[in-house]
């Protein structure tokens, strides 16, 4: 009881208008859920479902921790680890994207973060180091057979490129599980799903935001059911000798990816494949347009 007071303390409620607004922070970045309702017990309890579940992904899948799945699986030393259901589907949706990508997505490609500090400095790792890493990454190394992996040693799985937008999504279906049919918005870091229209009828309105003005809104857009996320540079990178250098990295040369736009913002189905779609997109670089084109999406370039 205690520990759960402690994370209820964690959570902000406030009145806007006609509806509330619950924040806290998760996978290190502001996260909200906008309620449409007058009653604020309703809305702090939808918070609290929201945030629980965003610690919980967080706590399970963070690559920082010591005692979680990931932890256990990057310290095998080359052993099989046999995981559960959640991770396997996780693992299951990696294997997809690399696939899809050719490679270029690939979520034993974390390794590489030991030459790369994403924080707006100027520090670029030498060639050296990252030829020295990419030893470590490939998929095609791992074999996964569920619902055992096995990795070569000192390699290492990173679930970041998908977790935030799975989180999101996992947290909207909790609170339909347990609240019912809720009309509100559940935006963690900017990735965002919405799963019923406003009580009207009407879409909830939701801001793209600026690549070259972090903070504020390029454009707002309708949302009655769906999904949105984001894939740019607009509050990670590495500027140097006149280039600024994407936190996204491309899985087979160990870089940033080159020839790509400043932001890719999908629309789509439900807020992982938002990612997915925005992720691969950005890994494409110059062909963005194109690939997402060719998949039908609903997007924003900038």
């Amino acid at each position: 009881m205690l520990a759960e007071r402690v994370e209820t303390s964690l959570i902000d409620v406030a009145r806007a208008s006609d509806h509330f607004i619950g924040r806290f922070t998760a996978m290190a970045c502001p996260c909200e859920v906008l309620v449409e309702t007058r009653d604020e017990s309703l809305a702090r309890r939808v918070a609290q479902i929201a945030a629980q579940c965003a610690w919980r992904v967080e706590s399970k899948f963070s690559r920082y921790r010591k005692d979680n799945i990931v932890h256990r699986i990057n310290t095998a030393n080359g052993a099989a680890v046999t995981v559960d259901e959640e991770t396997a589907n996780l693992l299951d949706f990696a294997d997809a994207l690399t696939r899809i990508s050719g490679g270029r997505f690939d979520i034993t490609s974390g390794v590489l973060r030991r030459a790369w500090t994403f924080d707006g400095g100027d520090r670029v790792p030498s060639p050296a180091t990252i030829d020295e890493l990419r030893q470590y990454v490939g998929w095609d190394k791992v074999r996964w057979s569920r619902p055992e992996l096995q990795m070569q040693p000192q390699m290492q799985i990173d679930f970041g490129g998908i977790g935030k937008e799975y989180a999101v999504d996992a947290a909207a279906r909790l609170i339909e599980e347990e609240m019912g049919e809720v009309s509100c918005v559940v935006n963690f870091g900017g990735d965002v799903v919405v799963r019923h229209p406003r009580k009207d009828g009407s879409p909830w309105r939701v801001g793209i935001e600026a690549a070259a003005a972090p903070g504020s809104a390029l454009g707002i857009i309708g949302l009655r059911q769906g999904g949105l996320a984001t894939s740019g540079d607009s509050r990670r990178f590495v500027f140097a000798h006149g280039q600024r250098y994407s936190h996204i990295l491309d899985a087979l040369t160990g870089w940033p990816v080159t020839g790509a736009v400043r932001s890719i913002t999908v629309a789509a189905g439900t807020c992982t494949q938002a990612g997915a779609l925005s992720t691969l997109a950005f890994l494409k670089g110059a062909q963005a347009r194109s690939f997402l084109e060719d998949h039908g999406a609903r997007f924003w370039l900038q």
